[in-house]
């Protein structure tokens, strides 16, 4: 986390916060996680340099540089598409050549890239979004936060044989996930 210059992904007017341990504004409503936040889900993770990662949520860009000083490969999906552009751009010029942006809905995920060795997601839908499960490779996980009012960081670890294990790991505080994680409704139970 010391190599990525936080202060280069937020707006100049928040740069002398930007060391802060506190999540801060960015543009367009949204914001860019508090570093505790961002080096826990990091941990939770639990990638290396073979790992290949998707992130649901780009917004500057910070957690995918963070992963992309740790992994070989890091995709990035966000909803908001002058945010996706930005984040590319400034990517690019920071040279982290093996992060892939696209503007996109995340709930999705990014199939045609799966299977992934992690999966972050950095808003909160009230209900796990299956796509992401199927596509987490075999040992991987998922680190999101759950929940509308109240929210929790959780993390699903899949078996070789499908089942997936559930790990609630703290109480956090994220923008919504927008999209079709507005118009599913909650399951009954999750994976």
């Amino acid at each position: 986390m010391e190599k990525v210059p936080r202060h280069l992904f937020v707006p100049i007017e928040m740069q002398s916060l930007a060391y802060a341990d506190r999540a801060l504004p960015i543009e367009h409503g949204q914001t860019i996680s508090q570093p505790y936040i961002v080096a826990l889900m990091t941990q939770w993770a639990n990638v290396g340099p073979d790992s290949k990662v998707l992130e649901i949520g780009t917004g500057s860009g910070y957690q995918a540089a963070v992963l992309a000083e740790i992994c070989s490969a890091v995709f990035s999906i966000e909803i908001l598409e002058p945010l996706a552009l930005t984040a590319q751009r400034r990517l690019s010029e920071l040279g982290y050549s093996q992060v892939s942006i696209r503007c996109g809905d995340g709930y999705l995920g990014w199939p045609e890239e799966a299977p992934f060795d992690a999966i972050l997601v950095t808003a909160a839908p009230d209900h796990v979004p299956q796509p992401l499960i199927d596509q987490l490779a075999v040992g991987g996980r998922l680190v999101i936060p759950l929940g509308r009012n109240v929210q929790q960081l959780t993390v699903f670890e899949k078996a070789a044989d499908g089942t997936v294990q559930r790990f609630e790991v703290a109480s956090v505080l994220f923008v919504p996930m927008t999209g079709k994680a507005e118009e599913e409704p909650s399951p009954d139970e999750e994976p």
